[in-house]
């Protein structure tokens, strides 16, 4: 910062004010304006746009999915009677443990599986992304981050806030879904191949969809106050869900440290006016760090949206080389329908059931329990 000494006071100044002010003309020092750093404003900016178009595609997308599996379900529940529609092997994707389960499997036979294939190749592909592209399955497609997203957006929206939990609580509610990651990992990572094939061939393998269905259907009061709670709660703090409580969330920040992208800030063009951290969903100092490498970094590139000035802020593998907004789209979609369809074409995709077998355990679907 530049000081340049004040000057002396000039004679015939009143009294010993003025006095005062020669003996110390040459002592006191005062501050110049701050220099401003010249830039180039950034031009406008549609990361967002693209963003949004993935995010309300993929919720239509698992709509659709689940308005076809219920009609299947209701099928076999009828006896027959009501519309028939083919089970739509998306519907794995909503059973990551059992993706998993086929994951091991496969890694330690070499060969993909019969049962639930399409779990494990939507797996394969989200942690493709997220490898790629930061944790970006998490803001571009889960359909749980996006109603998380909306639902905060929303509060802010009625209450011109939202509220974030203090640190003494944050770090160790944040430390819940690694907890509940580490669970299922524990418990996944103690089966033998044999023994994760006969789970999968179990009636309650093979009606785990219907039952995640079937607690939407006949959700009891426990349920439904929960919830309820989880709801509210998004609504208060930003991603409430899917910063505390969400394993397969948490199983995305691990893959992300493999990523060889991460947020960059150039402080030579950085003008420190704090926008990209006030901006951050998952609340990361985004204006002070060189670049983002923490697991909470889910890619949505909310930062760099509103960055006012040219290349200081960008997702990028390395310094000044910009992923831009199309690129990233344009992977992700090639990634998703890259696996989608290399599984379709070499029959990886369906997971066939003699439908005698559907029609005996679907109506019975609360009968079964988890294989101890």
């Amino acid at each position: 910062m530049h000081r340049s000494p004040l000057p002396p006071a000039r004679p015939g100044g009143a009294g010993q004010g003025a006095g005062a002010g020669r003996r110390a003309g040459a002592l006191v020092q005062i501050a110049a304006p701050r220099d401003k750093k010249k830039f180039v404003r950034a031009p406008a900016d549609r990361t967002q746009r693209w963003r949004l178009g993935f995010q309300l595609a993929f919720v239509l997308l698992n709509v659709a999915i689940g308005v076809q599996f219920w009609v299947f379900v209701r099928h076999f529940e009828s006896g027959g009677k009501a519309l028939y529609l083919p089970r739509p092997p998306g519907v794995e994707g909503w059973l990551p443990i059992a993706a998993l389960m086929n994951l091991k499997a496969t890694l330690l036979t070499g060969e993909l599986p019969r049962r639930f294939p399409a779990g494990m190749i939507l797996l394969v592909a989200f942690l493709a992304i997220t490898i790629l592209f930061r944790k970006a399955f998490c803001s571009w497609l889960c359909p749980i981050g996006t109603l998380s997203e909306w639902l905060w957006k929303l509060g802010r929206r009625l209450l011109g806030r939202t509220f974030a939990l203090p640190r003494w609580a944050d770090w160790p509610l944040r430390s819940l879904k690694y907890v509940l990651l580490a669970l299922f990992l524990w418990a996944v990572g103690g089966m033998s191949v044999a023994a994760i094939r006969a789970f999968l061939a179990s009636p309650y393998g093979l009606v785990a969809d219907v039952k995640m269905l079937d607690f939407f259907r006949h959700m009891g009061t426990v349920s439904a106050v929960v919830v309820a709670v989880l709801v509210v709660a998004s609504v208060l703090v930003q991603n409430f869900w899917c910063r505390y409580l969400c394993p397969y969330g948490a199983l995305h920040g691990l893959a992300s440290w493999l990523s060889p992208v991460r947020i960059r800030r150039d402080a030579d063009l950085c003008i420190d006016c704090a926008k990209c951290a006030r901006a951050c969903p998952s609340r990361l100092p985004v204006d002070v760090k060189a670049s983002i490498v923490s697991p909470e970094c889910t890619g949505c590139l909310e930062c760099v949206a509103v960055c006012p000035v040219k290349d200081a802020l960008a997702l990028s593998p390395r310094r000044r080389a910009r992923l831009p907004a199309w690129a990233i789209a344009a992977g992700i979609a090639a990634v998703f329908l890259g696996l989608t369809a290399f599984a379709r074409l070499t029959g990886h995709w369906h997971t066939e059931v003699d439908p005698r077998v559907y029609s005996a355990i679907i109506p019975r679907a609360g009968e079964f329990e988890h294989p101890r």
